[in-house]
């Protein structure tokens, strides 16, 4: 596929501001993907060409949060490979079942979330008591949720950080920061999957890797600089977003 100049133009902006508000909350696809789709681009490549820029974003937001000491990878190493096998895996599945029965759930599950996060506005202010220990959080939830990103996706980096905060009772910025190098590693085994498949649009996409590298970037200054307020605000903002694209506009 051949794109004019003007069009990849607005893909590169676009995934600018996608991959900021990707690392501030996750659902950069749901600014992407309509974007490429309204350029003309088949869904499948749409999907598969979004994976290409998913993962620049979140390991420019990853690389910031390991330079500034919110992420230690030493610490959270178990539950990166987890999850990468969970999407994987994921994806694998995806090539033999139906994923359209998740689109009646989802939006209902992020609706509730997000209404949870509004109306209790001490939650994620700072560390609180662990409900369940970080090994049953590895094997169980960080597979779990890696696996729905391979196989459906929307609102992946929402799940990742309702879960930590609270399941293993991080705060919001710490919460933030984990969630993006989860899902680089999630974003990371479907993309070798496409990969593997032929659907990227590879100019597309490493145009759009470039603009969501830059997003990430500033997204996750505006998390340390912000703090948990902002993060909150965005985050029940895109998961409402979510869920009227998949309930009313799909």
């Amino acid at each position: 596929m051949e794109f004019a100049n003007e069009i990849l133009l607005f893909l590169f902006m676009t995934a600018i501001v996608a991959g900021c508000v990707d690392a501030l909350a996750g659902g950069g696809g749901l600014i992407t993907i309509p974007a490429m789709l309204m350029c003309g681009m088949p869904p499948v490549a749409a999907i598969a060409t979004n994976k290409v820029g998913g993962v620049g974003g979140t390991l420019s937001a990853s690389l910031h949060f390991i330079k500034t000491g919110d992420i230690k990878l030493n610490e959270i190493k178990w539950m990166m490979l987890t999850t990468f096998l969970g999407a994987f895996f994921g994806g694998m599945v995806l090539t033999m079942v139906d994923s359209d029965f998740l689109s009646l759930i989802v939006p209902f599950l992020l609706i509730g979330f997000s209404l949870y996060f509004l109306f209790s506005p001490n939650l994620g202010e700072v560390d609180q008591e662990k409900k369940i220990s970080p090994y049953a959080y590895t094997l169980v939830v960080a597979t779990a949720i890696g696996f729905y990103d391979g196989f459906f996706g929307p609102g992946t980096g929402s799940f990742f950080a309702i879960s930590l905060v609270f399941l293993l009772g991080f705060n919001l910025v710490k919460a933030t920061a984990q969630t993006k190098i989860l899902n680089f590693c999630s974003n990371l085994a479907a993309l070798l999957y496409f990969i593997y498949e032929g659907s990227i649009v590879w100019d597309v996409g490493l145009l759009m890797f470039v603009g969501q590298v830059i997003g990430g970037k500033i997204g996750a200054k505006l998390v340390l600089s912000k703090g948990k307020q902002l993060i909150k605000l965005v985050m029940i903002v895109v998961a409402i977003g979510i869920s009227t694209k998949m309930l009313f506009l799909s």
